[in-house]
C-alpha cells in the first residue's frame, strides 16, 4: 500500500489520527467529515495514496465507488435526506482541500443553500457536439 507521510488521510488510514469510521474494507476507508456541510456528510478514501482523479488506479476508483454507494445507502436510511450528492473534486480551483483522492457522500435538503449548483442554461448544441467529438478522440489516451 502506498502512503504519503505528510497526507492527513494517509494518517487516518494508518490509524495515526482518529476518525469516526463508518466502513472499512481491504481497499477503502469511509468516515464522517468533521467539517460537515450537512448532517451525515461522510468521506470515502482509497487506502492507497492517490493525489486526485488523474493519479488513482482504475481498481481503486472502482473500490471507492462501491464503498460510496454502500455508505450513501446507509446515510439515506439514517438521515433520510431529500437528496444526496456524491462529490469528488480535483485541484484547488475545484475545491479539493486535501490532496488525496476522496469522495464526499453529501446528504441534501431542498433549501440547504450549498453553493455547488450551477443552474441549467441550455448550451449551443453544435458546440456541445463538436466538443463531444474532441473529447471522444482523447478517451483512450
Amino acid at each position: 500500500m502506498t502512503a504519503d507521510p505528510n497526507c492527513i488521510f494517509c494518517k487516518i488510514v494508518a490509524g495515526e489520527i482518529p476518525c469516526f469510521k463508518l466502513h472499512e474494507d481491504a481497499h477503502t476507508l469511509a468516515f464522517m467529515d468533521i467539517n460537515p456541510a450537512n448532517d451525515g456528510h461522510a468521506l470515502v478514501v482509497p487506502k492507497d495514496h492517490a493525489r486526485d482523479l488523474y493519479d488513482i488506479s482504475a481498481e481503486s476508483i472502482a473500490a471507492v465507488a462501491t464503498s460510496a454507494r454502500r455508505v450513501a445507502r446507509a446515510v439515506d436510511l439514517t438521515v433520510k435526506p431529500e437528496g444526496l450528492n456524491l462529490v469528488q473534486c480535483n485541484g484547488e480551483a475545484a475545491g479539493q482541500s486535501v490532496p488525496h483522492f476522496h469522495m464526499h457522500v453529501l446528504p441534501r435538503t431542498l433549501n440547504d443553500e450549498l453553493q455547488m449548483n450551477w443552474g441549467l442554461t441550455p448550451g449551443d448544441m453544435a458546440a456541445v457536439e463538436g466538443l463531444a467529438e474532441r473529447i471522444r478522440a482523447n478517451m483512450d489516451k
